[in-house]
């Protein structure tokens, strides 16, 4: 069996075993779910109060007027326009602060790879848009992404707030030392990291709505 096949057995031609496929499907689900419940209760521990002094230094800027600038490439990008639109339009009664994600113009984004390169449409942006105390989030599932790691150089030059999430071991991004917060999620599984990073987003986002409410 290869291909596909091997991926999909219950794809096979000939007779199939229904219910053990069932059965192997239903054990691969509880196994993902596992994993993950095991890994966001591990970032308790190892991001806590990493967390709460971000959302206060966010919350701080925020009270100035600060913009949130988020951002990151495929699944990663998702996630960046997911942070941005929670930041931006929360849930009543929370308090909605300017928000946006950097890859939601598809003709800035492409220009900005044909004509200067696609590690740099982040940068570009930040460098025109970003002031002093504004906030970049930038999300990386490898750290590694030198889009993203170009645009949190230049947002900590030009004097923002720089929060990064990654996986793995943290890759160039935590060895180059550039970023003001930094959150690591310790996995090898793109899938882990990815459900991980979105969840300590949100858990920076209620944070930082405690901390603008003067309850953190």
């Amino acid at each position: 069996m290869n291909g596909i096949e091997a991926l999909y057995p219950f794809l096979a031609q000939g007779p199939v075993d229904r219910e053990a496929v069932v059965a192997d499907l239903c054990a691969s689900t509880r196994r993902k779910a596992d994993e993950i419940v095991a890994l966001r209760r591990s970032l308790v521990a190892l991001h806590a109060e990493r967390l709460v002094a971000c959302a206060r230094a966010m919350a701080a800027a925020f009270g100035t007027g600060a913009r949130l600038f988020a951002f990151g490439n495929g699944g990663s990008s998702t996630d960046a326009q997911a942070v941005a639109q929670l930041f931006a339009h929360p849930p009543k009664p929370a308090r909605a602060v300017a928000a946006v994600p950097l890859a939601q113009d598809v003709a800035l984004l492409t220009a900005l790879s044909n004509d200067v390169g696609y590690e740099l449409v982040f940068a570009r942006q930040l460098a025109s848009l970003g002031r002093p105390g504004d906030v970049a989030v930038g999300l990386s599932t490898s750290g590694g992404s030198a889009n993203v790691r170009n645009a949190l150089a230049e947002a900590s030059r030009r004097g923002l707030l720089t929060v990064g999430l990654v996986g793995y071991d943290g890759g160039p991004m935590a060895q180059e030392d550039r970023v003001a917060y930094l959150f690591v999620v310790p996995s090898a599984s793109v899938h882990r990291i990815q459900e991980a990073q979105i969840t300590l987003c949100h858990v920076l986002w209620e944070l930082t709505q405690r901390a603008l409410t003067g309850e953190l």
